[in-house]
């Protein structure tokens, strides 16, 4: 369901959570081999996340990105929205326009409250919720 471009904004973005902050700036070249970004893509990537506010960045000698308190508190569905747009995860999966409730294509039953549940936890969950996890050793993300 999620884009690639959009798996690897999520996985940069809880890498940074993780190992960064205003006093450890990490550049983007050593977020890609431990995360298995390509460096040009991730660059990019990170540079539409910090025009949105999602990431800070600093230029210059010891700078780099990392995650302020106020980043940490973004909810996943913003990154999914600044990465793949609005109707990403809402479409219908044949890519059908005239797909809706009322007029369903043959997948929509199959995916429908699947899909409706997994949006409303992306809205719902913030960077900070999926580090705590971390921490807690309930989930686990490659450093």
């Amino acid at each position: 369901m999620l884009s690639n471009s959009s798996k690897y904004a999520l996985k940069a973005v809880l890498y940074l959570a993780v190992n960064s902050s205003q006093a450890t700036k990490i550049m983007a070249k050593d977020i890609s081999e431990p995360t298995n970004i390509p460096k040009a893509y991730l660059s990019k990537i990170l540079q539409e996340l910090s025009r949105h506010n999602i990431v800070s960045s600093v230029r210059g000698p010891g700078g780099g990105f990392y995650l302020s308190d106020s980043n940490r508190e973004v909810h996943l569905m913003d990154i999914i929205h600044i990465i793949d747009g609005d109707n990403r995860l809402t479409s219908c999966m044949l890519s059908l326009q005239e797909c809706n409730a009322e007029h369903p294509c043959p997948m929509h039953d199959l995916v429908g409250d699947t899909k409706v549940n997994f949006v409303k936890n992306l809205e719902n969950t913030t960077i900070e919720d999926l580090v705590s996890d971390i921490k807690a050793g309930k989930s686990f993300l490659p450093l």
